[in-house]
């Protein structure tokens, strides 16, 4: 009996969201293809700079910050689905935010090639179930 040699999407997607919530960019840029586009409400990040950059910024604005997986799915064909929430202080302010966000990626041979987030849940879930019903 042979092991797969297929990567688990679902536990890849969620140590890839335990390193941004580590801050660790080293390690969560090894999820992306060097082609990777990220999709969100505040922009579209073409490859692993423009990424990169994103989520620097993005981390730079808190003083504190976190990140965790709420649910992670395969959907099959290459695509997961996820809810994420992320939190902690922004830079300057005492108050705590929080986010929760859907967040559809689809991969190949082991990283994400393109990610859409979503801050409507049932949203994101139709189009990541659509995604992975047009890979099929």
């Amino acid at each position: 009996m042979s092991e797969s040699t297929t990567p688990d999407l679902v536990e890849r997607a969620r140590l890839a969201i335990d390193a941004i919530g580590g801050r660790d960019l080293d390690a969560a840029m090894s999820f992306y293809a060097p082609h990777a586009v990220l999709e969100a409400v505040v922009g579209r990040f073409e490859g692993l700079a423009a990424i990169r950059g994103f989520l620097d910024d993005w981390l730079a604005s808190y003083e504190e910050f976190e990140a965790e997986a709420e649910e992670v799915v395969a959907l099959g064909n290459g695509v997961t689905f996820g809810v994420f929430r992320q939190g902690g202080r922004l830079v300057g302010s005492s108050g705590q935010v929080q986010l929760r966000f859907a967040l559809a990626a689809e991969w190949a041979d082991g990283v994400m090639v393109r990610t859409i987030t979503n801050p409507e849940i049932d949203a994101g879930r139709a189009a990541a179930e659509r995604l992975a019903e047009e890979r099929g």
